[in-house]
């Protein structure tokens, strides 16, 4: 494979010494980009374009050529391709998201489920990313991902997006020995889905705990974070001769930053409702830090755009161990012009803190 001309993302995983902060952006290739908007609608529709390894190449570089600042490539496609491979059915609804054929309510159904193989049941997401890794050519290191056993549940049980979540919550409190065979189904599958990424060429990897944050404390623990610990141990951690970091990210997790650093990841995703200086303390050098930015800031001005961007880089102060992030998702509104300024003020305004 081709060396890379870039690894400061790596390489601030690691907490190791870097020029400026890295930074890349959830969503990077998405909605807000215009030149994203018009390959989706050449592929046809969202999945078509996740399913072609040649759309979904296109699409993850667009940003990078459109924004030189980015230090990282993540793979375009969906969390939910995981349950499709099991059988669920994936389908987007217009305006209202991603919905599944079969949802899953019994222990039978889950008993049911197959384990897919990544090669043979998601071999498109693994052509893509063998894809991706061989166009970049080594500009940034490519990140893949996966959405964390919890997250995929909740979609599985309530059959699409949900605001309260009534459905799973009461699976877990009900009948919490199927919740539990339904997480360890996916933790095979999430380790098995994000080894195939590292070997077709991943370089670092993911997992998003989108609705781990809805979960009490208790509930967090016992079916959330110990199944993303279980993934974790079990995950390729060296490949092509330099290690694979993994990123671990609960949004909603502030509350719980001691026990999800001691999980096994390299580094933990932040939202904007933690403090970033804060959470420096919290984890101590356990782990490297990614985040923080509310996406949300990418509305305002760029004068104070550069302005947050500022503050929070002085918040978690001198020193390697962070990587520059939004919150959660760039939004589907934002100017381009806007996350361009936020992108070039993290690497201008960074390098006072890595002298």
């Amino acid at each position: 494979m081709t060396a890379l001309k870039n690894d400061r993302f790596l390489r601030a995983l690691l907490k190791q010494p870097v020029d400026v902060t890295p930074v890349w952006m959830m969503r990077q290739a998405g909605r807000y980009l215009p030149e994203y908007r018009a390959s989706r609608a050449h592929a046809g529709d969202f999945m078509s374009l996740c399913m072609n390894p040649e759309f979904a190449c296109e699409v993850t570089l667009q940003p990078l050529d459109r924004y030189p600042q980015l230090d990282a490539a993540i793979l375009f496609s969906d969390i939910l391709t995981i349950p499709d491979a099991m059988g669920q059915g994936l389908y987007f609804e217009t305006g209202e998201g991603p919905r599944f054929k079969k949802v899953v309510s019994t222990l039978a159904d889950i008993e049911a489920l197959p384990i897919p193989d990544p090669h043979k049941d998601l071999g498109y997401v693994m052509d893509a990313v063998s894809t991706i890794r061989r166009e970049l050519n080594g500009r940034v290191p490519l990140i893949g991902f996966s959405g964390s056993p919890w997250t995929l549940a909740t979609y599985m049980v309530e059959g699409g997006s949900s605001k309260d979540f009534r459905k799973t919550k009461a699976m877990l409190y009900d009948n919490p020995q199927a919740m539990h065979l339904l997480l360890d189904k996916l933790a095979q599958s999430v380790t098995s889905y994000l080894n195939g990424q590292i070997m077709a060429g991943a370089q670092a990897v993911q997992i998003f705990d989108t609705w781990g944050g809805n979960l009490s404390a208790a509930a967090y623990q016992e079916f959330s974070l110990a199944y993303m610990r279980k993934i974790v141990s079990g995950l390729i951690r060296e490949h092509e001769g330099r290690k694979v970091p993994v990123i671990m990210f609960t949004k909603g997790g502030g509350l719980w930053l001691e026990s999800i650093a001691d999980a096994g990841a390299d580094a933990l995703g932040l939202d904007w409702t933690c403090d970033l200086g804060e959470a420096r303390q919290r984890v101590g050098n356990r782990v490297a830090l990614q985040g923080n930015m509310d996406p949300t800031v990418l509305y305002a001005k760029p004068e104070a755009i550069r302005a947050e961007v500022g503050r929070i880089l002085a918040s978690y102060g001198k020193g390697t161990g962070h990587v520059f992030n939004l919150g959660h998702g760039i939004t589907p509104e934002v100017n381009p012009e806007h996350a361009g300024a936020f992108l070039q003020a993290v690497h201008e305004l960074s390098a006072q803190y890595h002298v």
